[in-house]
């Protein structure tokens, strides 16, 4: 399994199987996941700042869609390009808020799982999706609904970024794969419906909305940014 070409589809796809040279406070998610918060509650603390963000749960928002975002990618590209992937032992996957991709994510395992929806879904929605929206409403209240579209939608974009690079470099096949597992995963209760139509147009709202000179994201349920919050009546998918 090559992850070097995993990594070549974009930086959230690309996953560190050595420390990182620019160091960093990593810990294991099983920690996080356990009850140590206090990371969780820097990384979102740090987003809500950097994005002036005007409650505590938009930039819970934010910040999870991009570790979610991160999560499927790591699992989804090797997948798609060998049919086997990482399997992203939450006790082996090492994580600092503080930094990004890709030195945000660390890997010190070696099993590979085959590339199955169900080895997916164990590996990604259960063994990490599921515990860390349980430690984003210990920080503060947000909606599941609103975790579960974020999923939806970061499962979506990383389909998205492997259907452009097959198209790129000839590979039809990968984008096959890809489409193939990425139905099978929406197709359980807590991610369908997440996402809709042949775009992949989310029917939630990661509420990025809401921070000064925020837009809408490009799979965005709305099509113009709400003026007073999420009363509005979504678009049809």
């Amino acid at each position: 399994m090559n992850l070097v070409e995993s990594a070549a589809v974009g930086g959230f796809f690309a996953l560190r199987t050595t420390p990182p040279e620019s160091g960093g406070a990593h810990r294991p998610l099983a920690l996080l996941y356990a009850g140590e918060d206090g990371p969780l509650h820097a990384r979102v603390d740090r987003v809500a700042a950097r994005l002036g963000a005007p409650e505590r749960r938009v930039g819970a928002s934010v910040a999870h869609l991009g570790l979610a975002a991160r999560l499927w990618s790591t699992a989804l590209g090797p997948a798609a390009l060998h049919g086997r992937f990482p399997s992203l032992d939450p006790a082996e996957l090492h994580w600092d808020g503080a930094l990004t991709s890709p030195d945000d994510l660390w890997w010190a395992g070696s099993d590979t799982r085959p590339a199955t929806v169900a080895a997916l879904r164990a590996a990604v929605q259960e063994a990490h999706l599921g515990p860390l929206h349980a430690a984003l409403r210990r920080d503060g209240h947000i909606s599941p609904r609103l975790l579960w579209g974020n999923a939806g939608s970061a499962l979506a974009g990383a389909l998205r970024e492997l259907t452009r690079w097959a198209a790129a470099h000839g590979r039809p096949e990968v984008a096959e794969r890809a489409a193939v597992l990425v139905a099978g995963l929406l197709d359980h209760p807590d991610l369908a419906g997440t996402v809709r139509g042949p775009r992949l147009r989310r029917a939630s709202c990661c509420l990025y909305y809401r921070c000064p000179g925020g837009g809408l994201c490009g799979d965005c349920v709305f099509d113009h940014a709400p003026r007073t919050g999420l009363e509005a009546r979504p678009p049809a998918p």
